[in-house]
């Protein structure tokens, strides 16, 4: 196993990707802390599901928009699991209006659940590696629309594009220290928020028409990738995205 002996703290871990983030990282040796709003049903069988592979973990139940609360929370997993070594931003948050429509709540929202949450949670991750003196791994969750124009999302996008940036820079600052910082930017996946995509033929044709590889993406790969920049397999691997889109970033038309 790739990560034994490690400790993860992955947000937004209770479904969808972060969730086979978190299983994934389990399988492959380490201790996880999922991160969650409430500590819920789903909070429970992530838990329960990790634990049953032989690892430890427990929830962190914070609102990754909050810094002063989200680097309490972390310290909590710290004390309890252990220095972390690997830190997944996978949180986040997308509301559809056109841009004569959104409001500034929604929009000050998604920036500080995206981006905001990102950047202050690695910043406690960095400050944490210099306290301990070892490396780590940050792996950001973004999206092909870092790169790709979503219309009707804007403030979705420029979160996005912030975290790419966010991402490389970090990388440089952060490479002194050991610490590896990467992108995945994960297409269109079938997870609980493309529910309304997935049972409409209509609208699930076109998009299917725009991936070379004929389908939906699966958590599951996207845990994949997450895994091996976790891993010493990408030591050497810092600054980058990731994509992991079926081939859809450079097939996408407009219909």
């Amino acid at each position: 196993m790739r990560l034994q002996n490690r400790v993860a703290f992955v947000t937004g871990a209770t479904q969808g990707i972060g969730q086979a983030i978190a299983l994934r990282l389990a399988e492959e040796g380490a201790d996880v802390a999922i991160n969650a709003r409430h500590d819920d049903e789903r909070a429970a069988t992530t838990r329960e599901r990790v634990r049953s592979l032989g690892r430890r973990c427990m929830t962190v139940v914070c609102d990754v928009s909050r810094p002063t609360a989200m680097r309490e929370a972390f310290e909590r997993a710290v004390e309890e699991l252990g220095p972390v070594d690997i830190l997944v931003n996978n949180a986040g948050v997308e509301k559809h209006a056109s841009v004569l429509d959104v409001t500034e709540a929604d929009y000050d929202l998604v920036l500080a659940v995206n981006l905001k949450g990102p950047f202050f949670l690695s910043q406690a991750f960095a400050a944490m590696c210099r306290r301990v003196q070892r490396g780590g791994r940050i792996i950001n969750i973004s999206s092909v629309h870092e790169e790709l124009p979503f219309p009707n999302f804007t403030p979705y996008c420029l979160s996005k594009g912030g975290l790419k940036m966010m991402t490389r820079n970090l990388a440089i600052e952060l490479a002194p220290m050991g610490i590896t910082v990467n992108n995945i930017a994960p297409g269109a996946i079938d997870t609980p928020i493309n529910a309304q995509l997935t049972r409409d033929p209509k609208l699930l044709a076109p998009l299917l028409a725009n991936i070379p590889l004929n389908r939906l993406g699966a958590p599951a790969d996207v845990a994949g990738a997450a895994a091996f920049l976790a891993s010493d397999d990408a030591a050497y691997v810092t600054g980058t995205t990731m994509v992991v889109d079926g081939g859809l970033l450079w097939n996408y038309a407009e219909q």
